[in-house]
C-alpha cells in the first residue's frame, strides 16, 4: 500500500505492479503527481503550466527506460543570464553563457566583469565538476554505498573536500575572482534551501551537490508538454501494469504494522503487507502517531524558502542590456540580485525577520523552449510564460501573518527585483484574461503547506541528505541498504524524504520499490 500520489509513490507503484505485486495507491487530492503537474491557472486563458516543480534533471534515464516513459525532455540552449547589479540604477551589462558560442559566452564575461580570465576559470569550476557527477549519479538506484567507499573512488580529493567536509564558500572563492560570477555558482546550493555560502551546517553544499550531478551532466531540462506530461506518463504506467490509483482518498492514520485509515463516514481501514509513504517524514510522523506508534518524533520540522510567482506575458519584456536579445536572455535561466554578496546579505536580512530587498530570484521562460504549453491563439499573438523563483525567504516569514497580505509582500518585492534590471515594468508585459484581471499567480511556502501537504512548504521534504551512507551507519536489511527505511520495519519512505530524494527525480520511488521486493520475496 502507498500513501500519497506524487510522482515518487507513482513511480514505486509502476515498479511493485509491474513485478506481480498488488498495489494500492491512496491520495488525498482529486489528481496524481503531487507537485509535479500541469495546470491552467487562468479561466479562459489556454496556458497550461508547471504550476509547481518545473525543470527536471535528477530522473535517471533507468526509470524513463524501466517504464516506458513517453517523455521529452528539452536541452536549453542558454545555460543563464545574469545582468550585473553593481549600479541598481543603470544594470546594462550582464553575462550571458551560450553553450553554442564559447567566444560569445567569453565575451560576455569580459564585458561584464572586467577580467578577460573569468570565463576560463568558470569554465574549469564547471568542468571539474563533471567527474564527481559521473561518479556520483549513477549509483542513486543503487544500494547506498559507504561515505569511505565513495570518496576513495574519486580522484579529486581537493574537490571532495571543498564540498563534503567545508562550507562551499571557499570552493567559489577560490575558483572564482568575480562576486557575480560566484553568485551564479551558489544558486544552485539555495534552492529552495535557507542558507548561505558560508553556513557550517553545509545544507548549501548538498543541495549544490544535487543540483549539479543529474544525469551525470548537471544539465536541468524542460518537460514538453510540461511537467503534468511527467506525472501524467508514470501514472499511465502505473495503470498499465495493474495498480490500484485511488483518488480523493485521504488517509488520517498509519499503524507501524501496515494498517492504514482513511478519512470520511465510513473511516475505512485497510491492511497491507507494507506501506510506502509518499508523503515526508513530518506528515508521516503525525500518521504514525495518529496509527498508535509510539514515542514518534519527526527528524526536523522541514522549512521551504521560496517563493514561486507564475505569469503569462502579452510579449517578452525589453531589458536594459541592449547588447542581448530576450529571446536569448529568458531561454535559460535568468538571474537577478544573485551575486554572492547579494545572496548572503538576502540570508541576514531573511534570518533576522525580515523581506530581502532586492530579492534574489531567477526567472524561466519555458514557453520559448516548449511552446506546445500555450494554446494556437496565444502563441500567434506571441505570448509568452514567465516563471519567478524567489530565494532566501524562510517559511518563518510567514509567521503570524495573513496569508493573503503575506503573499502580497512577497510578489511586491519579488516584481520589484524584477523590474530592476528591465527597461519597462514587467506589469506592462502580464497578459489580461477575459475576466479583467492580470495573469500572475504567487506560490508561498504557505500555500505549498495548504495546497500539497508539504510541511513548512518544504520542497524536499527535509534537508536533503549525502548520497551515501556514512561509515558507521546500520545498513542491516534491504530498507536501511536502500536508504529508504523508517523505525519501522512495515513502513518505508518513498517519496523525497528517502536518502537521496528530493526534486522531480523518482528515485525515492525507485528504491522503496526495489527495498520492497526484497522485503517480500
Amino acid at each position: 500500500m502507498i500513501v500519497g500520489g506524487g510522482h515518487n509513490a507513482l513511480v514505486a507503484a509502476a515498479y511493485l505492479a509491474r513485478a506481480g505485486r498488488s498495489v494500492l495507491l491512496l491520495e488525498r487530492l482529486l489528481h496524481f503527481g503531487g507537485a509535479a503537474v500541469s495546470e491552467t491557472p487562468w479561466e479562459g486563458v489556454q496556458a497550461r503550466l508547471s504550476r509547481y516543480s518545473y525543470l527536471v534533471s535528477l530522473l535517471p534515464r533507468r526509470v524513463i527506460d524501466d517504464l516506458g516513459l513517453r517523455i521529452d525532455l528539452r536541452r536549453r540552449r542558454f545555460s543563464s543570464y545574469t545582468p550585473d547589479p553593481a549600479d541598481p540604477a543603470d544594470p546594462e551589462r550582464g553575462i550571458l553563457i551560450d553553450t553554442a558560442d564559447a567566444a560569445a559566452t567569453a565575451e560576455s564575461f569580459a564585458r561584464t566583469t572586467g577580467d578577460t580570465a573569468e570565463a576560463d576559470r568558470y569554465a574549469a569550476f564547471t568542468g571539474r565538476l563533471t567527474p564527481l557527477a559521473q561518479h556520483l549519479f549513477p549509483g542513486v538506484t543503487e544500494p547506498l554505498v559507504r561515505r569511505a567507499a565513495v570518496r576513495d573512488g574519486f580522484a579529486d580529493r581537493d574537490l571532495w573536500d571543498a564540498i563534503v567536509e567545508r562550507p562551499l564558500g571557499g570552493l567559489l572563492r577560490s575558483s572564482l575572482q568575480s562576486d557575480l560570477v560566484r553568485g551564479i555558482a551558489l544558486t544552485d546550493g539555495l534552492i529552495g534551501t535557507f542558507s548561505s555560502a558560508d553556513d557550517a551546517s553545509l545544507r548549501q553544499n548538498r543541495c549544490f551537490l544535487y543540483h549539479v550531478i543529474g544525469g551525470g551532466t548537471g544539465d536541468w531540462d524542460v518537460p514538453v508538454g510540461g511537467m503534468g506530461r511527467v506525472s501524467g506518463e508514470l501514472e499511465r504506467a502505473a495503470r498499465a501494469a495493474g495498480a490500484d490509483l485511488r483518488a480523493g482518498a485521504e488517509v488520517v492514520a498509519v499503524s507501524p504494522d501496515g494498517e492504514v485509515q482513511l478519512a470520511g463516514d465510513s473511516a475505512a481501514v485497510i491492511r497491507g503487507r507494507l506501506v510506502l509513504s509518499g508523503v515526508g517524514p513530518a506528515v508521516l510522523a503525525r500518521l504514525l502517531a495518529a496509527g498508535g506508534a509510539d514515542g514518534v518524533v519527526a527528524r526536523e520540522q522541514p522549512e521551504g524558502a521560496q517563493i514561486k510567482v507564475n505569469m503569462l506575458l502579452r510579449r517578452l519584456p525589453r531589458l536594459r542590456d541592449r547588447t542581448v536579445s530576450p529571446e536569448a536572455a529568458f531561454a535559460g535561466t535568468f538571474h537577478i540580485n544573485e551575486s554572492l554578496s547579494q545572496l548572503d546579505d538576502a540570508f541576514a536580512v531573511a534570518t533576522g525577520g525580515g523581506i530581502p530587498d532586492p530579492l534574489p530570484a531567477e526567472i524561466y521562460c519555458h514557453s520559448l523552449t516548449d511552446p506546445s504549453i500555450l494554446g494556437p491563439d496565444l502563441q500567434a499573438e506571441g505570448a509568452q510564460t514567465l516563471t519567478l523563483f524567489g530565494l532566501q525567504v524562510p517559511h518563518r516569514l510567514l509567521s503570524g501573518h495573513d496569508p493573503d497580505a503575506a503573499r502580497a509582500a512577497l510578489l511586491e518585492a519579488a516584481t520589484r527585483s524584477l523590474d530592476s534590471v528591465l527597461a519597462e515594468p514587467i506589469a506592462d508585459c502580464v497578459y489580461v484574461g477575459p475576466d479583467g484581471l492580470p495573469c500572475v499567480e504567487t506560490k508561498t511556502t504557505g500555500d505549498l503547506e495548504r495546497a500539497l501537504g508539504m510541511a513548512g512548504g518544504d520542497i524536499f521534504h527535509g534537508g536533503l541528505s549525502w548520497p551515501w551512507a556514512d561509515d558507521e551507519e546500520p545498513l542491516n536489511g534491504p530498507a536501511q541498504r536502500w536508504g529508504v527505511a523508517t523505525a519501522h520495519p512495515g513502513v518505508l519512505m518513498c517519496g523525497s524524504g528517502a536518502r537521496r530524494g528530493g526534486a522531480v527525480s523518482g528515485i525515492g520511488g525507485h528504491n522503496a520499490a526495489m527495498a520492497a521486493l526484497e522485503i517480500l520475496d
